[in-house]
């Protein structure tokens, strides 16, 4: 028998109406943008993917928007416009942009001198807050989430003797080469169109579905594993949440074949003062955070617990008074932990990311949540919404992702660069890269409320193109 896999004339029917929206949304968006598109074309002359980083091309009108300024949940374009940013720098700018007292404590350090490789009595409060907030004892300061995770993998090989790290299908990282990685149609191979760069992934990398016990199971037997690299539940592949009992089970067999559980809160810090973990009661061997840690300056921790901070010090000592340097760790760098970092990065825990402030932002994502949902259900348009903390997202599938291959099955990207074009019209910024909105201390009721009415003129675009959805 043979199976017609080409799509139906209603499925191509409905691609090229969403096209030519995008098509008439960019038209509008370059119309409107003038100084931005001038700008962007002399950026192209020097810069290898015309921004100073590749990221930034990645914006769905078709190039990015120039920032003249922004202060609190707003940003002004050089074009004059300004829009209400739920991007927030993709969890960056969480703390909101020029907080006063991050730019207080900036200006003040920056007076005093930025990196001098030496510690300062800030960093004493801060280490003492971070343990403090996430429960764990030892930290160490890098300058990205990416290489914070890049630390905590290398410790994990030190103290195991293994070389296999393994990570959830759909999952980001940062520039973790081990976790570049995905399972496609039932194989192996890049994520998200990485790239290959000669790296054997067999050789490092071990992949499985999040939420599959079953197949996080047998990923482990075989006792050659380091850590599992997760976040608490998947952010940046589409929200896909934790299913009851995973968390348990992943601890249970991380203990049992004495593999390290390693947990990035760099989105997830959303959730409150100390992130999902402290949220939740987990127990994690090392705890990775960056992006809003220190206001936007960049900065990543990572933190350890008891037992591995020992396990560690038999490998390298960690107080030896005769040698002027015991071991080079191969992890950090010059700038990690320098002044500048720590004096925002203390202002940031003291002043910004307080209970107060969480309340306020998890109040107004889940007004965004509801009322999105709301008109989703009126227009019986077959998506959904979910929110963890001060974050929510917006998704176009019928039903909630239990694992990357879910979301693979499932996502509209056409449907996403539409919406993202529009609304960049509009006047609101969200992550470029999926439909997600976070809310900063600056964030507003007024926000949300134009959020509501911008997504419901977007649903009556796509009901007036006959677009079911």
């Amino acid at each position: 028998m043979t199976i017609d896999y080409a799509p139906t004339q209603q499925a191509t029917d409905r691609a090229a109406a969403i096209d030519r929206l995008i098509e008439a949304e960019q038209a509008r968006f370059a119309a409107r943008h003038p100084k931005s598109a001038a700008a962007w074309a002399r950026g192209r002359e020097h810069y290898l993917y015309g921004g100073p980083s590749h990221w930034m091309r990645r914006w769905a009108g078709g190039f990015p928007i120039y920032a003249e300024a922004a202060s609190g949940a707003r940003i002004r374009d050089i074009d004059g416009h300004d829009y209400v940013d739920f991007c927030l720098g993709d969890t960056g700018g969480m703390c909101g942009h020029a907080p006063e007292p991050v730019t207080r404590a900036a200006l003040h350090q920056l007076q005093r001198g930025t990196t001098m490789m030496l510690p300062t009595l800030d960093s004493l409060w801060v280490g003492e807050e971070l343990t403090r907030r996430f429960g764990l004892p030892y930290w160490t300061l890098t300058t990205s989430a990416t290489d914070a995770n890049r630390g905590a993998i290398r410790i994990a090989r030190m103290i195991t003797g293994r070389d296999k790290v393994l990570v959830f299908s759909g999952c980001y990282h940062g520039g973790v080469e081990e976790a570049h990685v995905e399972i496609r149609n039932g194989k192996i191979g890049m994520r998200n169109m990485i790239h290959p760069n000669a790296v054997d992934h067999a050789a490092v990398s071990r992949v499985v579905e999040f939420n599959d016990v079953a197949a996080l199971e047998q990923a482990l037997k075989a006792g050659d594993v380091a850590c599992v690299l997760t976040e608490p539940l998947m952010t940046n592949f589409g929200m896909i949440p934790v299913e009851p009992g995973f968390h348990d089970a992943l601890r249970r067999l991380t203990r049992e074949t004495g593999t390290l559980l390693v947990i990035d809160e760099t989105h997830t810090i959303s959730c409150g003062p100390g992130g999902y973990t402290a949220l939740n009661g987990l127990e994690p061997d090392m705890l990775v955070a960056g992006k809003a840690i220190a206001g936007g300056i960049p900065a990543g921790i990572f933190g350890l617990s008891q037992a591995v901070a020992e396990r560690m010090w038999q490998v390298v000592p960690h107080a030896n008074p005769k040698l002027r340097q015991s071991a080079h760790l191969g992890i950090g760098g010059t700038l990690a932990g320098n002044a500048l970092t720590v004096a925002t990065m203390k202002a940031v825990l003291e002043e910004v990311l307080t209970e107060a402030n969480y309340a306020r932002m998890i109040a107004l994502a889940t007004r965004l949540a509801e009322e999105a949902r709301a008109l989703i259900s009126g227009s019986r348009k077959p998506w959904h919404v979910t929110q963890i903390g001060a974050r929510a997202e917006i998704m176009f599938t019928p039903k909630v992702p239990r694992s990357g291959a879910d979301v693979i099955a499932t996502r509209q990207g056409d449907l996403e660069t539409l919406l993202h074009a529009f609304y960049m019209n509009e006047g609101i910024l969200v992550t470029p890269f999926h439909t997600m909105f976070l809310m900063c201390p600056a964030s507003t009721d007024e926000d949300v409320a134009r959020h509501t009415e911008v997504f419901a003129r977007f649903i009556e675009l796509l009901d007036r193109e006959g677009i079911a959805g």
